[in-house]
């Protein structure tokens, strides 16, 4: 592409050919990650806690099943996201908004601006549109690196713990958190609105597209994918449907009057529920409209069926890998591993570097505790006891607990499964450029922290 970023070299090799090669080479399956992640914090237990072996398998068996309301959400997350996508309706408006990108290059930034808006929005519907946005640029747009378009729209899911879905700004927002008698109340113009996030926020929006931008491999070593793959079975769907032959159960899997009965009923609950909370996003209610508007857009019940028929069979990685990921966290905080990995950073920080190190700290707890509501409840106590005694910022504590936690999403697999289990990719084939935008990101982020 005769661009000089591409040109680097590392020890005489390409930097991002080397980390695309790495990921390819060592990162093994999801699932295989999050077995080798267990007998690592097994290990680590044993050896930094006063843990037995006993111990950390009851710590772990005991938090095994501790994340099965919240796999169910990400199951739907991705089953009704991708039932959407799926609907005529949607995908015209996702193809007229995929043909303002003429280049690759194009394709490349307008995909991680869609996602970082997406994502500062609500986590989950950034993952989701920022995937099947993805997918409809690699239909229309000839020549982009297909691993990279998934990447850069993975990559704009680092934004979400600053906006409006952030769990740790919205948690000591909330009247009756755990902190509250160490705390307060802290509000969201001190967190979400303040200057300072806003600054990391502006240059995280200007910087990631074109960082992906300059990513952007070769001719050579580009992978494309072709389009005819990317067609969804469920979307094929027939003009005009004849009625009279059918039985009447076939007529009723037919029937539109249904699905916009339904549909009305579910989009009157989303009126009131605006109406009386304001445009306030959880992921139960980003569930619920995409379901809503599933059914909808699919016009007849058969439909929507076959659609959500196609869609479940990408949830297999997050059915089975969430439950070992719970069994982590039950070790990490059981055990008290998480806040002995927290002590060491607050050990060696003083009150210019604290917030720094607090956001190093969480980055690396974010790996065994993927869970931002989870990470909190453990790292809270000892990092606003810190903050207290040193004397600064707690709002900018939680900041930077909520930066560290988003941070590092970009190269564990646990925040990718629904992304890459819309787009048909394995976690190798993005973590490499994902592996240089956690550099970046982290160095941006590191500098506001240490500077501002």
């Amino acid at each position: 592409m005769g661009l000089n970023f591409d040109k680097k070299l590392i020890g005489g090799i390409c930097v991002i050919s080397f980390f695309n090669r790495l990921m390819q080479r060592y990162l093994p399956d999801p699932f295989l990650f999050v077995i080798i992640l267990t007998l690592v914090v097994f290990g680590l237990g044993l050896i930094f806690t006063d843990s037995s072996p006993a111990d950390m398998v009851q710590h772990w068996g005991g938090g095994f099943w501790g994340l099965l309301a919240f796999s169910m959400q990400m199951v739907l997350v991705l089953v009704t996201g991708h039932v959407l996508a799926s609907s005529p309706i949607f995908k015209r408006f996702l193809g007229a908004l995929a043909s303002t990108a003429k280049t690759p290059g194009s394709a490349i930034i307008i995909v991680t601006v869609v996602s970082i808006i997406a994502s500062w929005i609500n986590w989950g519907f950034g993952l989701v549109i920022g995937a099947l946005f993805a997918k409809e640029l690699a239909k229309r747009v000839e020549n982009v690196d297909y691993r990279l378009l998934i990447a850069s729209a993975y990559s704009g899911f680092i934004v979400w713990h600053g906006g409006f879905s952030g769990s740790i700004p919205l948690t000591i927002a909330t009247e009756g958190h755990f902190a509250e008698d160490m705390i307060g109340v802290i509000s969201t113009d001190q967190t979400i609105f303040a200057p300072f996030n806003l600054i990391i926020l502006a240059a995280l929006f200007v910087t990631l597209p074109i960082l992906n931008r300059l990513m952007m491999p070769s001719k050579d070593e580009t992978i494309t994918v072709d389009p005819a793959v990317l067609e969804d079975a469920s979307s094929l769907q027939a003009a005009t449907v004849e009625t009279s032959a059918m039985t009447p159960a076939e007529r009723l899997e037919n029937s539109w009057v249904l699905s916009l009965i339904v549909s009305v009923l579910g989009l009157v609950f989303l009126f009131y529920y605006f109406a009386g909370n304001g445009f306030k996003l959880n992921l139960d209610i980003v569930n619920f409209l995409f379901l809503f508007l599933g059914i909808l857009f699919h016009w007849r019940p058969k439909y929507f069926l076959e659609a959500v028929t196609n869609a479940v069979k990408g949830a297999s990685g997050i059915i089975i890998q969430f439950p070992f990921y719970a069994g982590i966290m039950g070790m990490m905080t059981l055990s008290g591993l998480a806040a002995v990995m927290s002590e060491a950073f607050v050990n060696i920080s003083n009150e210019h570097t604290f917030h720094f190190f607090a956001f190093l700290s969480a980055g690396i707890v974010n790996f065994f505790v993927p869970s931002g509501g989870g990470q909190w409840a453990v790292q809270a106590p000892v990092m606003l006891d810190a903050a207290q005694t040193m004397d600064v910022s707690v709002a900018r504590t939680a900041l930077a607990v909520a930066w560290g936690d988003a941070w590092t999403n970009l190269i564990q697999p646990f925040w990718a499964l629904p992304a890459l289990a819309i787009a048909g990719l394995k976690a190798k084939d993005i973590m490499g450029f994902c592996v240089i935008v956690l550099f970046v990101s982290g160095t941006i982020i590191s500098l506001a922290f240490l500077l501002l």
